[in-house]
């Protein structure tokens, strides 16, 4: 059960959350356009001339993932392909409704004036002209992430990718694309790719960066962040990137020099103010801390996730009444002091709390996606989300056990979670080793040790397993099933006598309604496991 924190949460930026470390990792969104240059042979090449046409400000780093889509089509042509030779344009084909250089062109005007539906035609009847078109793949991916087409946008970057491998551009975009799904390892993958192509890669670096520091590396997303910033156009996204890794490195005088260089780039940054403001609030110097955090008031249409830690800083600071003004102006829910009831305390609004505890998975576990943007330190909220996909996606489960045991490592409930998921997925040594240092600590985790068995179990470690399932005996008598592994480590290492002992009374306790295919696996071993006893076939059981 979810209901509301008595406490707050920590500064974003010492607990940092994906959506918002992507949004900065974009910065401004300019739009470049590609000028296309065909070749004297007909076969056209395609050249980079990256000119500027315009400069389209988002509203504030805090608009997330609304924000973010339209970024990856727009930041990621920041990047050009200056190198290309050029050449004289021709039209080859006499006819401009034919040639894919002028459709490209079109396509690119229409773009840049956010005709997008236009662009998207324009694109793909290039494409039908000239099929092997990398360029206007990319582009087309562009405009269908910018319209939401998330799946077509992706596949368009993918085969970009495929027909020209050594272009960086098209590895940046689909590495944001997959950040944005939540599938950070894929996306480093992509972006650390991109980097071999081009180590200059400002947007790569970014990202990548972004996700590090989201991961809680903060060293490397550091060091990327200074490769970053050593571009001498880097954007205040980036300067604001490398601020949070030294602050959570506790370098406070170098994220404050950071955050002065975002701030005389763009003073109304509303990040870089609360961030600069918190650091104030840590050496106590509360006058420049409420200086800036008046001027974070006084910016517009701030996401209410960035106004709770205006909130939080107000509090801290000592300034209740101004935390509440603020709280109540941008409707944020201030909790009560929580009750020791069992239930997960967390800060989030009463809509969101009473559709994470929804019996419906889909509407529990997107409420609950949401609760943990606000929440990003909650392991509870982690660990609730992952159970609730440990069933019909292992793989999803892992990742939010993982998180959740970052967090808090010596949680027993989140270990044995995150080791159930393992063995769900098959990955038993991990899980047993998990498994295993958390019994050293709870010997008495029921749940740990059932685990452990079947873990043991499946990698054929029957002598180890035995003991396991002898343990769970102990505590569940009645749990038959346990007999009949029992049974089958004892038959798999040739100690036929213990087998069938365990066999028998597997079968005085089995329940045919829900060991019917154990019952029929043992009806036809007895027979044949007798008659090896009568020969004396097996080994003795060490004692």
């Amino acid at each position: 059960m979810v209901s509301h924190a008595s406490t707050w949460v920590q500064p974003a930026s010492q607990c940092p959350d994906v959506s918002a470390l992507l949004q900065l990792s974009f910065g401004r969104p300019d739009f470049w356009r590609v000028k296309i240059v065909g070749s004297p042979s007909n076969s056209f090449r395609v050249g980079f001339a990256a000119c500027s046409l315009m400069h389209v400000w988002s509203a504030m780093l805090s608009r997330l993932w609304l924000h973010a889509i339209v970024l990856i089509s727009s930041a990621a042509l920041l990047v050009a392909c200056a190198n290309l030779a050029s050449a004289q344009a021709e039209d080859a084909l006499g006819d401009g409704a034919a040639d894919p250089v002028k459709l490209f062109e079109q396509a690119q005007t229409a773009h840049a004036r956010g005709d997008l539906a236009r662009a998207l035609a324009y694109y793909e009847e290039a494409i039908k002209v000239k099929p092997e078109f990398p360029e206007a793949e990319f582009q087309m991916g562009s405009v269908l992430a910018s319209l939401g087409r998330l799946g077509d946008a992706e596949s368009a970057f993918r085969r970009a990718l495929k027909q020209r491998k050594d272009w960086s551009l098209p590895y940046s975009a689909l590495g944001i694309l997959l950040a944005r799904t939540n599938r950070d390892t894929e996306a480093e993958t992509v972006l650390r790719q991109a980097l071999k192509l081009d180590s200059h890669n400002n947007l790569a670096l970014r990202v990548l960066a972004s996700i590090r520091l989201r991961e809680g590396d903060a060293q490397e997303a550091l060091k990327l962040a200074q490769t970053a910033t050593n571009d001498a156009d880097a954007p205040a996204s980036t300067w604001l990137l490398r601020a949070m890794a030294e602050r959570a490195l506790g370098n406070k005088a170098a994220a404050k020099t950071s955050l002065k260089h975002v701030l005389e780039i763009e003073p109304e940054n509303i990040v870089a103010l609360i961030e600069r403001a918190e650091l104030y609030v840590e050496e106590v110097d509360y006058e420049r801390a409420f200086k800036d955090l008046k001027a974070a008031e006084q910016v517009k249409d701030a996401d209410k996730q960035v106004l709770y830690r205006v909130v939080v800083a107000y509090e801290r600071a000592g300034k209740p009444d101004d935390a509440q003004r603020i709280a109540a102006a941008a409707g944020l829910i201030r909790a009560e002091e929580a009750s020791a009831d069992g239930k997960i305390k967390v800060i989030g609004t009463k809509e969101e709390i009473e559709a994470a505890n929804s019996e419906a998975p889909s509407i529990a576990r997107s409420a609950i996606a949401q609760l943990i943007e606000k929440n990003p330190r909650s392991a509870s909220l982690l660990a609730r989300l992952g159970a609730s996909y440990r069933t019909d996606d292992p793989v999803r489960s892992l990742e939010f056990y993982r998180r959740a045991t970052q967090i808090e490592p010596d949680n027993p409930e989140y270990a044995t979670g995150y080791a159930s998921t393992l063995v769900r997925a098959r990955q038993f040594a991990e899980a047993a080793h998990i498994l295993r240092r958390v019994i050293s600590a709870f010997p008495d985790n029921y749940v740990a040790h059932a685990n452990l068995a079947t873990a043991l179990y499946e990698q054929k470690r029957y002598p180890e397993a035995i003991p396991e399932y002898e343990w769970l005996l102990k505590k569940r008598p009645d749990l038959a099933v346990a007999y009949y592994f029992i049974a089958s480590a004892h038959d798999y290492l040739g100690e036929y006598k213990e087998a069938l002992a365990a066999y028998e009374a597997f079968q005085g306790r089995a329940d045919a309604k829900t060991n019917q295919l154990e019952i029929d696996k043992v009806n036809l071993r007895l027979p044949s496991l007798r008659r090896q006893i009568q020969l004396g076939q097996g080994v003795k059981r060490k004692p």
